[in-house]
């Protein structure tokens, strides 16, 4: 119940201003305050929540909280009463427009072939769930540098139960994943279970549970995730992840000499990089590594190559060849699956 009267005191009955409160209070208390007291607050007139003293009209006498209680309640029932019909008329009336068109397809079930998994809770369930019923293979891409120890902890159950059930696991990491000595302890506690290679660049993070069912991340904090069952999806990020398992090196194999001396593997990938013309952020998250750690890498490239400003960087990482990408290393095609590098997830 609102009030109607003065722009100083729009408000209700059931939510006071500071001055009506302490006026009506003091007359529930006493049983009558002056005329003078309220004419800072006409409010408590205009709600009828104050009104003349038939013995004296210089007092006014409070109405009971009771009965305003009342008053306020029936106004709460009136309204809700109406709003109830107002969506009864609405429903029936776009129950009828709907029956004019064609039937809806049936919304996708839970389990269809694209779902949309929100929050951390909802993905970690579904990861279990897949863990659980995997029973051949698993494939994995682990973007970034060097994987933080909560990181391998957190998945380190899931990582055992496969194991356990003689699972197979293939990783794919960033070169900079090599410096992590969390990953080198996970790859003796998995021994021969996980193979692991590196790139230079990977794909973003994907999951693969026995070519079946592939999760893939669907923002950038990686708080919602899709969960993939459709045959062909899932084919093709099979397919991507095979070419990029066997471009990449194995993890214990050293990675391949750039043939020019003072001009280290990470070096001329970031000088082919900036010759396709990319920001230092970019690059740095490309590769896996700190801003500052490749400005320091692109400051040891213009020393090592006599570069006195960015421009002239550019001239001489494309008069030296280092504007391609790195050669990959050779990995030989009939070397037994389980006899290369471990590592971990």
């Amino acid at each position: 119940m609102a009030g109607h009267g003065t722009d100083e005191h729009p408000h209700g009955a059931d939510r006071l201003c500071d001055a009506g409160d302490r006026v009506y209070s003091r007359a529930v208390r006493r049983g009558r305050v002056p005329r003078r007291d309220a004419e800072p607050v006409p409010c408590l007139l205009e709600l009828a929540l104050l009104h003349p003293d038939p013995d004296d009209m210089d007092w006014l006498v409070p109405t009971s909280p009771q009965e305003v209680m009342t008053r306020l309640l029936r106004g709460v029932y009136d309204e809700v009463s109406a709003s109830q019909r107002r969506v009864g008329s609405a429903v029936a009336a776009f129950e009828w427009y709907a029956g004019l068109g064609p039937r809806p397809r049936t919304a996708p079930a839970e389990g269809s072939a694209i779902r949309v998994l929100d929050g951390l809770s909802r993905i970690q369930a579904a990861m279990d769930e897949a863990t659980e019923a995997c029973t051949t293979e698993v494939l994995t891409v682990q973007p970034g540098g060097i994987r933080p120890e909560h990181e391998l902890t957190e998945g380190l159950h899931r990582a055992l139960a496969l194991r356990a059930r003689g699972v197979r696991m293939r990783d794919l990491y960033t070169h900079v994943a090599r410096h992590g000595q969390g990953l080198l302890n996970y790859l003796e506690l998995m021994g021969g279970a996980v193979q692991a290679r590196t790139l230079d660049e990977v794909i973003d993070r994907l999951i693969l549970f026995d070519r079946t069912v592939a999760f893939i991340p669907a923002n950038a904090d990686r708080t919602l995730a899709l969960e993939l069952r459709h045959p062909a999806l899932v084919e093709y990020l099979v397919t991507v992840f095979e070419r990029l398992w066997r471009l990449a090196i194995p993890l214990t194999a050293p990675l391949p000499d750039t043939g020019i001396e003072g001009i280290s593997h990470r070096e001329q990938s970031i000088a082919a990089l900036l010759a396709e013309g990319h920001q230092d952020a970019v690059i740095a998250e490309r590769l896996g590594i700190s801003v500052r750690t490749c400005r320091a890498h692109i400051a040891r490239l213009s020393e090592t190559l006599g570069a006195a400003s960015r421009t002239q960087l550019g001239v001489r990482i494309a008069q030296v060849g280092l504007d391609g990408p790195p050669r990959a290393a050779e990995v030989d095609p009939l070397r037994v699956p389980g006899q290369e590098s471990r590592t971990v997830r």
